[in-house]
């Protein structure tokens, strides 16, 4: 039976949580100080960056970023939700695309309708669903989006929810002032933990849980570049450009040595990036395989980042036998914390 623990502590005073399952770290999140994804702006229009279809904007916590906006004249006031971590030096990504998430809803307001999680299969309870929706709510001009959770929530639970999060909408949008805002935080990290992490664990939250339940030492961890696998070993290195994934097969000397080393990494690397913070550019340089046999790993690597709640776009091989991955900034860097 699997064991899953959610530890609820502080971390260098900083409000933390972990999700370990059998003993392995599977996920991480942190406090930052400075605007983290989710948090919602009313922002100024600034200028245009010409050339890139996007604009500065001013916010009160400085300057924002918005990619491919559209027509938007300089002075205007427009809502912006922080869509990852800003670069040293670079102004905080943001987008127009709202998202109002919680643990049983996704509120889409600019794309009404009405979806059920596509991990949710049984096509009962998806009816059901639906039909909880329709008939206890009054109607709604927001999208809503059911999360997976919702598969064995209690229906009180998801519809308290629910009305929770189209309120909220409600009210950030029928607020009609011209003046540059912080609207809504972003969710701290016991608050994430709860929203992100709802199949069944045991929680602690006793103060200095990091260090009884050896979070601490999962944590150092984080420190090497050198990760083992059962089939040998991998490194992740980041420079300001990219960062490099280098794939070695170890002692094994078998024929099936380098498939088995690439394979491994392929499972475990979406869990590496994302307990890292690891977005942007990244290279894999697997152990040398044949053609016929990067079909094998270019399947196992887009099966393992399908299940990994941070969005990556497998880009492809290159001429020289690489794999590029991108994948989005919505995680602090591990090297600027531990």
């Amino acid at each position: 039976m699997v064991k899953r623990s959610i530890v609820l502590d502080h971390f260098k005073n900083l409000e933390a949580s972990a999700l370990v399952v059998d003993g392995v770290l599977q996920d991480f999140f942190i406090e930052s100080d400075i605007p983290a994804p989710g948090q919602i702006y009313r922002a100024t229009v600034d200028r245009p960056l010409k050339g890139q279809g996007g604009y500065f904007l001013k916010t009160p916590d400085g300057s924002a970023f918005l990619r491919q906006g559209k027509g938007l004249a300089q002075g205007s006031c427009i809502l912006v939700q922080v869509s990852g971590f800003a670069e040293t030096g670079k102004a905080m990504p943001v987008s127009q695309k709202i998202l109002l998430k919680s643990r049983y809803v996704i509120i889409t307001p600019e794309n009404p309708g009405l979806n059920i999680s596509r991990q949710i299969k049984n096509e009962d309870r998806r009816e059901e669903l639906v039909s909880l929706i329709r008939s206890n709510l009054d109607d709604f001009q927001e999208g809503m989006i059911l999360r997976s959770s919702c598969k064995n929530a209690a229906d009180k639970e998801i519809l308290d929810d629910a009305q929770e999060m189209l309120s909220l909408a409600e009210k950030i949008y029928s607020d009609d002032s011209s003046e540059q805002e912080l609207i809504l935080e972003a969710d701290r990290p016991h608050a994430l933990a709860w929203r992100e992490w709802s199949e069944d664990a045991d929680v602690f939250s006793e103060s200095g849980s990091f260090e009884t339940l050896g979070i601490l030492d999962l944590l150092d961890e984080l420190k090497s570049d050198r990760i083992e696998t059962n089939a040998g070993h991998y490194f992740v290195e980041t420079t300001r450009a990219c960062a490099t994934v280098d794939i070695n097969t170890g002692s094994d000397t078998s024929p099936a040595a380098a498939l088995k080393a690439n394979l491994a990494t392929a499972h475990d690397l979406p869990r590496q990036l994302r307990l890292r913070g690891i977005g942007g550019q990244i290279i894999i340089d697997p152990a040398p395989i044949s053609k016929k046999d990067r079909k094998i790993f270019d399947s196992a690597l887009r099966s393992a980042f399908r299940k990994d709640t941070v969005e990556t776009n497998i880009v492809g091989w290159t001429a020289m036998g690489h794999i590029e991955l991108q994948r989005a900034r919505v995680r602090r860097s591990s090297s600027e914390i531990i």
